[in-house]
């Protein structure tokens, strides 16, 4: 046996807080070493934060990251164990994105990352240059490239993040070159889902590549990004660990190293694609590491063999598991959680977390995920950090008025009701008094006025509480404009921008479940609608939202054109009709196109999905464009 421990770092850091994101990982590091850990790893871009998206171009923010890594080499010098710790670099000029071999106390060598996205979220490719095999530098007189290091307890390869999703990586390149255990040091957003698409990822890496595959996760926000942490130990195929996540702290597991090489021994194949490739391909250099890691008793007397806590190794452990429908609630509702609470504390600019509350569905679930995160940090009183408005207008009914106290009066949370009414009156006449001769107040410009002054006042509120101004809008209103700029689309957060509609609907059915609150029964039993106009439904005025969101979907998500939208529209709806499908799926078309302006002037907002309404983030569309490229 020849067994190493790996451990698995999630810490939060923030960009461009050096200091303290270095502390975080020498505090880390002592814990894991104290828990006998052989090897640790900690996030990508750990030292300087994720992502810094332009600020790489500053020579000054990526060179000063350098001492706080010697800073981390020195503080974790006499620890009897190896690191590796993502920081940016710039060698001869070009700034790479890297991952560090630390032991004791020295900087054993640099890998920079090859896979370089410049998709979805991702800019890397814009500012950063890529590493390749054949790469054999020095930086600061430290080996920088295409390195393995050997180490008296086995080869490891070191890669970052997206070189893992490619199938045709550096981990093939480094496996093939000796190395046993692959670390992979990432940032990797959140997406509803991903974490079984890792896992499955990791899975076939590891085994297509026979050998073992640690990878580490971010954990936290930083602008609208969320990082859910998360940590992976695959051994060739097999799963050895799953670590905790959205959640600060370190996993570890115990891997047997010959059994890797057992593995590779048996696969015939394997061997048969290494010998082809070593023929053809340039392999990675080799840094022996003198540093000793397994030469105390107390480091090899803390290592035990794997077993399986069902005393089985052909059973399965019997382990509770979460349903399908909890398991996407939960994670979502903690993904939003901790985007909120990160943008409150990094940012350092609020006290008090402030939410207009309309009576209706959006708003009352952003309401309900801040208490949330506000549980966690106040637990016995996490209504104190929350401030909740109630701005009625004529057209405002009873039955919102009632849900909002109720449900406020549920959590605890202090609830202020001033009237906009007088104000609205007030307003109709300032803009009366704008028009020229034939020109009228329409019926859109009232509904606008309401929810400008709702949106002004909440920002008076902000600059004087130094509170956080929550928007509270969806994403299916938002694509199709559905909402008014200056209004309902202002704050300084939108917490649920990239959350669709009928999605809000199943979370505060599943919250209602869970908690019992009569709040959210109060807004559920009325019909969704924004009670800026008389009788208002937004159903009526757009269409159904289940059929809403599949145009969305179709449309954006899939690029499908009308004409396609509408057959798989009808297959999912055939209750409507033809024509009724085809009037929806031409409504949607053209109220999103015409939309674009309004959406792309909307507050920062989290991301939980690969299909986000964000200009800078997500889909990229002109703002000025016709609608004539789909007619038929």
């Amino acid at each position: 046996m020849r067994l190493v421990r790996i451990g698995l770092a999630n810490i939060n850091t923030t960009v461009g807080a050096f200091v303290a994101n270095t502390n975080a990982a020498i505090d880390a590091a002592r814990e894991m070493a104290a828990a006998g850990v052989t090897i640790g790893l900690f996030p990508e871009q750990a030292i300087g934060g994720y992502s810094p998206e332009d600020l790489v171009q500053w020579q000054g923010f990526v060179d000063r990251q350098w001492s706080e890594l010697e800073r981390f080499a020195a503080e974790t010098a006499a620890l009897p164990a190896a690191w590796v710790i993502g920081i940016a670099c710039n060698q001869q000029g070009l700034r790479y994105n890297c991952a560090a071999v630390v032991a004791g106390g020295e900087i054993i060598g640099v890998v920079p990352k090859e896979k370089l996205p410049t998709y979805n979220v991702f800019y890397e490719g814009r500012t950063l240059a890529r590493g390749f095999a054949g790469l054999f530098e020095e930086h600061r007189g430290v080996p920088f490239g295409d390195f393995l290091f050997a180490f008296d307890f086995g080869v490891l390869g070191v890669e970052i993040c997206e070189d893992l999703w490619s199938a045709d990586g550096p981990m093939k390149r480094r496996a093939y070159g000796g190395a046993e255990l692959v670390a992979n040091v990432s940032a990797s957003p959140f997406r509803v889902g991903i974490d079984q698409t890792r896992r499955e990822l990791i899975a076939t890496r590891a085994a297509d590549n026979q050998c073992t595959v640690a990878y580490t996760n971010l954990v936290g926000t930083n602008d609208g990004l969320i990082f859910d942490g998360g940590s992976y130990v695959n051994q060739n195929g097999k799963p050895m660990l799953a670590g905790t996540r959205f959640a600060i702290g370190f996993s570890e597991a115990t891997i047997d190293l010959d059994r890797t090489l057992r593995l590779r021994s048996e696969a015939t194949t394997w061997r048969d694609d290494r010998e082809t490739y070593l023929q053809e391909h340039q392999v990675p250099g080799v840094i022996h590491v003198s540093t000793e890691i397994l030469d105390t008793a107390t480091t090899r007397a803390g290592l035990t063999y794997p077993v399986p806590r069902q005393k089985s190794f052909f059973l399965p452990a019997d382990e509770p598991r979460r349903s399908a429908r909890e398991e996407l609630c939960e994670e979502i509702l903690d993904a939003l959680a901790l985007g909120i609470g990160d943008y409150f504390e990094k940012i350092g600019a609020f006290q008090v977390i402030g939410i207009s509350l309309s009576g209706g569905r959006d708003s009352l679930l952003t309401l309900l995920i801040a208490h949330r995160y506000a549980s966690k940090v106040r637990p016995d009183d996490p209504g104190s950090l929350i401030r909740a408005f109630y701005q009625p207008s004529r057209y405002s009914s009873e039955q919102t008025r009632l849900a909002a106290e109720t449900i406020c009066g549920d959590l605890g949370v202090p609830l202020e009701i001033v009237s906009i009414d007088e104000a609205f009156e007030r307003e109709r006449e300032a803009v009366a008094a704008m028009l020229q001769s034939g020109e009228t107040i329409t019926p859109i410009t009232e509904q606008n006025i309401q929810a400008r002054l709702r949106a002004q006042r909440m920002w008076n509120w902000s600059n004087s509480a130094h509170g956080l101004f929550l928007q509270t809008g969806n994403m299916t209103e938002k694509a199709v404009g559905y909402t008014t700029v200056g209004g309902d689309l202002m704050g300084a957060l939108a917490v649920l921008a990239n959350v669709p509609k009928t999605v809000v609907m199943y979370l505060l059915d599943y919250l209602y479940e869970q908690t019992g609150h009569e709040g959210i029964q109060a807004v559920l039993a009325k019909p969704p609608g924004p009670e800026l106009a008389p009788n208002q439904s937004g159903e009526d005025e757009l269409m159904p939202f289940p059929v809403l969101d599949a145009c969305f979907y179709l449309f954006v998500g899939e690029k499908m054109l009308p004409e396609e939208v509408e057959v798989v529209i009808g297959q999912m709806f055939p209750e409507y009709g033809a024509a009724a499908v085809e009037g929806y799926v031409a409504k949607f078309v053209r109220l999103f196109l015409r939309s674009i302006f309004k959406w792309v002037q909307s507050p920062l907002s989290l991301h939980i999905g690969n299909l986000d309404l964000e200009r800078e983030r997500a889909i990229q569309l002109p703002v000025v464009t016709s609608s004539s490229w789909t007619a038929k």
